[in-house]
């Protein structure tokens, strides 16, 4: 089930999540052969930590891996991906399902590459949705 913060966002951008059956889409791969798109299509947001103690969500493409190196590079400090205890405690979303809409004090960060689609496909709120 979609979250109702999730919800409420998306209906005010005149928007809709698609829902799939729990447990169907676990992977960016598996999401999009459920969804029909390329991996890239699908952006996915991970949580880090900074050694100063901030986070930052990098929103990118399935098929690509987050450079630490160049995370750091971009936020100016050395960063570690979050613990799952700490992506729910900020995001409000467990790993996997995190929704990049409505994460507030959080700085996010856009890989660049996801401009490379016209449509691109983030979880909203559990690991088996999205958002067209």
């Amino acid at each position: 089930m979609i979250p109702a913060k999730v919800k409420e966002i998306l209906e005010a951008h005149g928007l809709s999540a698609l829902e799939f059956e729990p447990g169907s889409t676990p992977t960016s791969e598996l999401a999009a052969a459920r969804i029909g798109v390329t991996v890239g299509q699908i952006a996915k947001s991970m949580l880090f930590k900074g050694k100063s103690g901030d986070f930052f969500l990098a929103v990118c493409p399935g098929n690509l891996r987050v450079c630490s190196k160049k995370m750091k590079q971009a936020v100016g400090t050395k960063v570690r991906m979050a613990r799952v205890d700490e992506t729910e405690m900020v995001t409000g979303f467990k790993p996997g399902g995190v929704c990049p809409f409505g994460v507030m004090g959080v700085e996010i960060l856009i890989d660049i590459g996801l401009s490379d689609y016209a449509t691109i496909y983030p979880a909203s709120g559990t690991d088996a949705s999205g958002v067209p």
